[in-house]
Formats: structure tokens, C-alpha cells, sequence
């Protein structure tokens, strides 16, 4: 089937934040409204390359011009407006669509600074991998060891990103999130998905199955609260599996999907008597 062709009203729904962070650029300061890159258009040491994450607009004001998503690839990669509509839409599957959002004024911000992203090789993290018995090469290849500052105090922790560009945290101490909170996908074009609620539950999917070469696409919610922005993207799916926790608020995820779509395999069943996926596996391996 001929897919429909990406118009420009459509694409400058595209998160920047997000197409940014697909290539290769991070951001430095991030809140629930803007992030702050490092230009990608010169060297730099302070950021000035600034995205509204509220209007989906971004203003470099080391040069002093801006504007949407398209303007931005078309600048970055020095190529036609029909080109760039070629590239986000080779690649939309892996972006997130940004909705125009009004954020209360009484709304809490918390305000991050990312120092570094890195491959992943701090001996705390890894030992901490080790502990929740999940393989270090699986974890290689889905995360990365982010450093940041909040309230000027300096913090590291393993950076699951997700899809709209922003990272889940998570070490011995800690799980939270920098930036939007967000699901994150992994589509490779099969008619399999398989669906967990954090990124641990995932990389101990992954873990199990390591040494198998599995044909699934893979959504990890990082939140049951966003369990019902997965309903669009499970539809077009033949085979649907769920690996949610077996707590109150992971069964009522899966009762939900199962009321919403035609057909739901509960994974559950492989890891029944235990919290999660996560703890079947350490008893596996001990």
C-alpha cells in the first residue's frame, strides 16, 4: 500500500526536540517548555540554540534566526523543502508529534542541565545492571549514562530516551525523567509488538532473549498513565503482547488494552507470582 505523502502543514508537527535528538544533538537544559541545545550550526561552549516545546519552534540566538522543524533540516542538511519532507518521512516512525500544549502558570517546573550523554561505561551503573541481573551489551544498546545538574548539585544515571527526545532515569537511587514525559518506540516493520511499562522490564525482556534473533517491534509506555496514546499505534499490529507488572495499576493497563483492541497476549503469565518481568528474572539467574 502507497503510504500518504507527508504534507508541510503535517510535518511542522514534528518535534524538533526529537528530530534533533535523531541527529545526534542533545539538549543541554531542558524543561516541561523549552530546551536549550548547543548550536548545531557552529562550535560553541554555552548554549544559545533555543526550542520552544510549547509552540514546536526553535531560535538560535547566537545568529539571530529561527523557525519550524522544516527551515531546520533544510538548513542542517543544506537540502530542498521536497527533500526534507523525503527525510522526515522516511523516518516518521522514530519521531513524535508535538501537540500545541498551554501550560498552567502555577505549573512546577523543574529545571535540568545535561553536562554530558555518553556510551555507557560508569562501573556504578553497570554494577547496578548486574544487580537486576540484565545483560551490560543489551543495556549498550538501548541506553546511554547521562550526567546533569539540578539545584547545582551534579548527578548520573542510565538515559533511556524516549520519543519525544527527552531521557527516563534510573540507577540505584533514582527513576525519573528529564524533559517530556513520553513513550518510547521501536519500529522495524514487523507485524509483532511486544509492550512493557518501563525500560528495565524491556531490557529484562531482552536480556532473557538474548541469544535469540526475535522479529517484534517493541513500546515501552515509561508510565501506565500514558497507556492510551499506545491505542493508535497497536492497531495496525496482527500479534499483541503485553509484559505489564502484575500490581494494580499493571492489570488495569492490560484490561484496558484488552477493551480497546481485538486481540492482547497477557506475557504476564510467564512471570505470574512475581512484581514484574524484572523479578522473574533475577530469581532466574540466582
Amino acid at each position: 500500500m502507497k503510504k500518504d505523502r507527508l504534507t508541510c502543514k503535517k510535518a511542522r508537527d514534528i518535534s524538533i526536540v526529537s528530530v534533533l535528538g535523531k541527529l545526534g544533538y542533545f539538549p543541554k537544559k531542558i524543561t516541561q517548555k523549552e530546551a536549550w541545545f548547543l548550536s548545531p550550526f557552529r562550535e560553541e561552549t554555552q548554549p544559545s540554540f533555543k526550542v520552544s516545546i510549547v509552540l514546536n519552534r526553535w531560535y538560535d540566538h547566537g545568529e539571530g534566526f529561527g523557525g519550524n522543524i522544516i527551515d531546520l533540516v533544510t538548513r542542517l542538511k543544506r537540502c530542498s523543502i521536497l527533500e526534507t519532507l523525503e527525510f522526515l518521512s522516511n523516518d516518521i516512525s522514530n519521531f513524535s508529534f508535538q501537540k500545541r500544549v498551554k501550560f498552567e502558570t502555577t505549573e512546577k517546573q523543574i529545571s535540568y542541565e545535561i553536562i554530558k550523554v555518553t556510551e555507557l561505561r560508569n562501573h556504578a551503573l553497570i554494577t547496578y545492571l548486574e544487580s537486576r541481573s540484565i545483560s551490560v551489551k543489551v543495556a549498550n544498546e538501548f541506553c546511554k549514562e547521562i550526567y546533569y545538574k539540578q539545584k547545582g548539585k551534579t548527578y548520573f544515571a542510565l538515559a533511556f530516551k524516549n520519543d519525544f527526545g527527552s531521557f527516563e532515569l534510573r540507577n540505584k537511587y533514582f527513576k525519573g525523567c528529564i524533559g517530556k514525559k513520553g513513550i518510547t518506540t521501536f519500529n522495524y516493520g514487523n507485524t509483532t509488538v511486544c509492550v512493557f511499562e518501563g525500560f528495565i522490564d524491556f531490557l529484562s525482556y531482552k536480556t532473557l532473549h538474548k541469544n535469540k534473533n526475535l522479529e517484534e517491534d517493541y513500546i515501552i509506555c515509561n508510565s501506565t498513565s500514558l497507556i492510551r496514546n499506545l491505542i493508535p499505534k497497536l492497531q495496525k499490529y496482527g500479534t499483541i503482547s503485553t509484559y505489564l507488572d502484575n500490581d494494580e495499576s499493571g492489570k488495569k493497563a492490560t484490561i484496558f488494552l484488552k477493551e480497546n483492541l481485538v486481540k492482547i497476549n497477557d506475557g504476564s503469565m510467564l512471570y505470574k507470582g512475581f512484581n514484574d518481568i524484572n523479578d522473574y528474572l533475577v530469581k532466574m539467574v540466582t
